[in-house]
């Protein structure tokens, strides 16, 4: 996985993923959970402003996994309220 090479050049990287528990077996060390594989960052059943929101928190969730330094494979999840 590309993620833990560019981990390994000392590049952070969050990986994107509603597949997380694939990433955890190839060794991504930042993971966050996404929504679904069509539309990982995204829910477009929902309305526009949540769905607006849903996006942010998981920009925003990727963004606080860059600065955490990780030494093994790390979840992060979104807010659960950022789903409903």
């Amino acid at each position: 996985m590309i993620s833990k090479e560019l981990d390994r050049a000392g590049l952070p990287v969050a990986t994107v993923t509603a597949m997380y528990p694939v990433a955890e077996q190839v060794g991504a060390s930042r993971i966050v959970k996404a929504v679904a594989i069509p539309h990982p960052c995204g829910d477009p059943s929902l309305p526009a402003q949540l769905d607006g929101e849903l996006r942010r928190e998981i920009v925003a969730t990727a963004l606080k996994a860059l600065e955490t330094k990780v030494e093994t494979t790390t979840v992060f999840t979104p807010k659960a309220a950022a789903f409903s």
